[in-house]
């Protein structure tokens, strides 16, 4: 009996001192992660809205090399599972910078491109100054190979416009495969990159090709 009242004693001390126990105090250590800095327009809208949810740290821990099809995928994960308040075009936008920033995709990439400025896919509503864009062919030797309405070495342009005519980042892809030239798309001779030439120059161009 004397051990009962004992044990009964014990506890209600124990839950006594519990109860009048201090709350427990966490101090979690300060947030040193951050995005990699970056020009493209996905690096702030990352900082804006991925940290809504989550440290840099989750995009430090993914796979390395992912392609810019899986960094759009985990953005896109985010919004349709998670609920992420971003729009479709932010879920592209920021897949093209971690895809650059963090896996294996190139800023000047196409795709990168298009994803990063979105209007800069659509061909603008008038054609540039032809002389302008005669000129710069000329001057480049664009016309050894290139002829509007009919196929030299290379197509046609007006064949090219027709290829490109239902793509809305056709702009962007032109623009892309004349910087950086192409090989297989027209046959087996590769045209040659034509990087020197200014974003400019390369929107003009890309422009005039495809109102043919």
């Amino acid at each position: 009996m004397n051990r009962l009242i004992t044990l009964l004693c014990t506890a209600q001390v124990c839950l006594a001192t519990m109860a009048s126990a201090a709350p427990l105090s966490i101090t979690l250590p300060p947030e040193t992660a951050v995005f990699k800095s970056s020009e493209l327009p996905g690096y702030p809208l990352a900082q804006q809205k991925c940290s809504i949810c989550h440290s840099a740290d989750y995009i430090n821990f993914q796979p390395p090399g992912r392609s810019l099809a899986q960094w759009t995928a985990e953005a896109s994960k985010m919004q349709q599972v998670y609920g992420a308040p971003i729009s479709d075009q932010d879920v592209s936008t920021i897949g093209a910078y971690l895809a650059v920033t963090y896996g294996s995709a190139k800023a000047s990439d196409a795709e990168v491109l298009a994803a990063s400025n979105p209007s800069a896919g659509l061909v603008s509503a008038a054609p540039v100054a032809k002389g302008d864009a005669m000129a710069l062919l000329q001057n480049h030797a664009c016309l050894s190979c290139h002829a509007v309405d009919h196929k030299v070495v290379g197509p046609a342009y007006h064949d090219v416009a027709t290829q490109y005519g239902s793509d809305p980042q056709a702009l962007a892809r032109m623009a892309s495969s004349i910087a950086h030239g192409s090989t297989g798309k027209w046959g087996d001779i590769p045209m040659p990159p034509f990087a020197q030439l200014s974003p400019e120059d390369l929107q003009t161009l890309a422009t005039f090709i495809l109102h043919q």
